[in-house]
């Protein structure tokens, strides 16, 4: 090219530069967000979504996190409702929190890594192995919260409502004081139920009926608010009339979980079998392959990992209680959690 050309091929490739460059900029503009999202942009959850270890996992049903409005938040050092108070009042201990941002049993490498670093999920999914049923003997989540984090100085990782909702409390990296010596390999939750006895005089103030003559509870009318989520909801026992059934050689009476229950807990119970993969869908057994109904040996708990009742770690709970139906849980998880 001679130099006579310059300034009209200089003016060409100008051109074609500023074209090219007012091109980047205007898809620059018009780009996705990088991986961290726009500063300042709201990324709403979508209200079923539990907490291991950081993570984010679907659940399918409404949860409740101590993130959230209304929530119950285990982290609090001062009792819920009562703030000015920072202890409950009958410590267990002279510590504010309830629960243990470490688990015992590592290996003294991991052990030291937690220390430093926190829980991360692969580390978490190969120290968690049990999940530890609870019915709550407070009625509901909101009482149950009260008793056991405000009054008690303990901890569970869940709540579960009558009405199905569920209540996380903690994340469920953290050592929640619900279970004794499972504690360090568990996640818990507290159902809302009454509980098992010996005769009907507390069932029968906490159950009654319908006009078309099905069973409802009927919470006592000194209870206070309930903080039931669902408006005018009606609880119902899933099945009709009491359940007897043999808990540690004791005869005992209960009445059902509710439907909604039910669904909730299967959903959560397979998203915890999916998040911590160790939590087998199944119970311990007998030698006819029935779901055990008495306290397993130490050495048993230790090799056990799956579900378990309060009833298999220590002989003095009954919980979740003869009307707890294993079966029905088991079958809709594994159905859940079939490919």
């Amino acid at each position: 090219m001679s130099p006579s050309n310059w300034p009209r091929h200089r003016g060409a490739a100008a051109c074609l530069i500023t074209s090219v460059a007012c091109a980047l900029v205007l898809l620059a503009g018009c780009a996705a967000p990088g991986p961290y999202g726009r500063p300042g942009e709201l990324s709403p959850r979508l209200g079923d979504e539990i907490v291991v270890a950081g993570q984010f996992f679907h659940t399918g049903t409404p949860v409740v996190l101590w993130l959230d409005p209304g929530g119950y938040d285990a982290y609090r050092a001062e009792c819920k409702f009562d703030p000015n108070q920072l202890r409950p009042s009958k410590p267990v201990s002279d510590a504010p929190i309830r629960y243990s941002t470490f688990r015992r049993g590592l290996p003294e490498d991991v052990a030291a890594r937690v220390r430093e670093e926190g829980w991360d999920l692969s580390t978490l999914q190969a120290h968690v192995d049990q999940f530890v049923y609870h019915y709550d003997v407070c009625g509901t989540s909101r009482k149950c919260f009260d008793v056991l984090h405000d009054r008690r100085g303990l901890s569970v990782h869940f709540m579960l409502d009558l009405d199905g909702t569920i209540y996380q409390t903690l994340d469920a990296k953290e050592r929640a004081w619900h279970a004794g010596q499972a504690n360090d390999r568990s996640v818990g939750i507290e159902i809302a139920n009454i509980g098992a006895y010996r005769d009907m005089k507390v069932l029968d103030q906490w159950y009654g009926q319908d006009d078309a003559g099905r069973t409802i509870v009927t919470l006592p009318a000194d209870f206070g608010p309930t903080g039931i989520r669902t408006p005018n909801f009606v609880a119902r026992p899933s099945r009709e009339g009491v359940v007897e059934g043999v808990i540690h050689g004791r005869t005992l009476y209960q009445y059902d979980l509710t439907d909604e229950q039910y669904d909730a807990l299967i959903r959560l119970t397979a998203t915890l079998c999916q998040a911590l993969p160790g939590i087998r869908p199944d119970a311990p057994r007998d030698a006819a392959g029935n779901v055990r109904m008495d306290e397993l040996s130490d050495q048993e708990l230790a090799e056990f990992s799956g579900l378990l009742g309060h009833y298999h770690i220590t002989k003095d709970k009954v919980d979740p209680g003869p009307a707890f139906d294993w079966e029905r849980v088991i079958a809709g998880v594994r159905k859940l959690l079939r490919p």
